[in-house]
Formats: C-alpha cells, sequence, structure tokens
C-alpha cells in the first residue's frame, strides 16, 4: 500500500454538521468514495442514505451515538445504536456521558459503555468510545476511561466528537479537540486490541502524519480533500 493509500485508510470523513443537508451527504459521500478513505461518519438518520450512496465502494459507513454531549440515557443509547447497525452501520462511535465521568461514577461509565459495546458487536459493528478531551481534561481520568473501554472490549478509545465547545475568557467558544500528548497517554493507558482515533482539530497533512505517529490507526477529518491532495503532492499519488 502506498502513503497516500494507507492515508486515506486512516481517515473516517465526518458529515456531521448539524446544518448538513441531504445534498450536502451525497456531496460528502461523493468525496469519501473518490478518495478511498476508511469510512464515513454520519448522523443517526442519515445512515441509510450513506449505505445506498456508498454502495460498490470500500468505504465503510460509521454513525454517531448519543451526539455530540452524551447525556442520553444507556437504554436511549443502546437503542439508537441498535437501529444504527440495523439501518447499515458498521462502526458506531459514541459520546460518554461527560458530566458522569468528570464525578468519578466508574461503576456507570462501566455500564454504560459496556451495554452500547455488547449491542455493537452483537450486531458485528465495531465501537468506538468519544471521551471528549475538552472536557474530561484530567490525566487520571482519561487513564481510568482506557482502563475501562480495555476491560468491556472496545475497539477503539477516541478524544473528541469536534463539538465540544469550551466557553473561554472573552465568551467565545472553541474547542482545541485531539493533542499528541492526549493521543500517547490513550496509547499507553489502553490493552493492545485497543486502538485509538484522534479527532477534532486534525486539519492538516502535516497533523495527519503527527497523530499517525503517536499511535492513531484512525482520525476523524472535514478536511479531506485538503489532506490528501497535499498527501499526493508530497509522496506521489
Amino acid at each position: 500500500m502506498n502513503k497516500v493509500k494507507e492515508l486515506a485508510k486512516m481517515i473516517d470523513h465526518s458529515i456531521l454538521h448539524p446544518t448538513m443537508t441531504d445534498e450536502d451527504l451525497k456531496r460528502e459521500c461523493a468525496v469519501a468514495a473518490k478518495y478511498d478513505v476508511a469510512s464515513v461518519c454520519v448522523k443517526p438518520y442519515a445512515v441509510k442514505q450513506a449505505v445506498e450512496l456508498l454502495k460498490g465502494t470500500d468505504v465503510l459507513v460509521g454513525c454517531v451515538i448519543g451526539f455530540p454531549a452524551g447525556n442520553s440515557a444507556i437504554e436511549v443509547k443502546v437503542f439508537e445504536a441498535d437501529l444504527a447497525c440495523k439501518d447499515g452501520a458498521v462502526e458506531i462511535d459514541m459520546v460518554i456521558n461527560v458530566a458522569k465521568a468528570l464525578q468519578g461514577d466508574w461503576d456507570y461509565i462501566e455500564k454504560e459503555i459496556g451495554a452500547i459495546t455488547e449491542t455493537c458487536h452483537k450486531n458485528k459493528a465495531i465501537v468506538k468510545v468519544i471521551f471528549e478531551t475538552d472536557y474530561v481534561i484530567r490525566k487520571e481520568d482519561i487513564i481510568k476511561l482506557c482502563e475501562i473501554c480495555t476491560k468491556v472490549g472496545t475497539d477503539y478509545v477516541k478524544t473528541s466528537s469536534g463539538f465540544g465547545f469550551v466557553k473561554q475568557p472573552n465568551g467565545d467558544y472553541n474547542y482545541i479537540g485531539a493533542t499528541i500528548e492526549n493521543l500517547k497517554l490513550m496509547k499507553a493507558s489502553s490493552g493492545p486490541k485497543v486502538k485509538v482515533k484522534a479527532a477534532g482539530g486534525v486539519r492538516s497533512l502535516d497533523g495527519l502524519l503527527a497523530v499517525q505517529e503517536a499511535g492513531c490507526e484512525r482520525c476523524g477529518a472535514t478536511a479531506t480533500v485538503t489532506i490528501l491532495e497535499d498527501a499526493k503532492k508530497r509522496f506521489g499519488s
């Protein structure tokens, strides 16, 4: 596999902004197919459409659950994941209950992640667990989440939703997303069967190469075209 193809197969092409319409979905699925990325990551109602649009390609269809804030009850997240799988999603990116993690209610977190992992695996789908590291910022909490994900058998740990906006001192909202420090910590704190996905703020070829170097096997991206066109220039197509 050449370098450009290798990098393309790291990318989960995100089609998640609340304003994105069915026409946007069609356009972005065409981008995903053209560049032969690993997957698209779509909103729950769009799974069936994405499956149809990507039929005959090697691009997988993934779906977000409890997105973006993670506040749904466990039973709702389980139902949402099960429905997404039945609609054709083969990858599920779930947001944890952030507040429960921040208050150290690890029994709840283990029950939640375990229930959704069981549902996904029953449907032969993989699950990626979003920690939202702009909110869950303490290293000991990130380590604990990795340990829980390892224990219950999730497939990936993931940094961010890309929508974990934090109010800044000037009143603006922004987020950091994936950092190399957190990615290395997550890699070191997870079992050998658990992979790492970077998400949030990776918008350039150098950014993608950096998260790959940090041990990531997947990366969420909206700047897919820019990243892969730059990769073609640097490494040849």
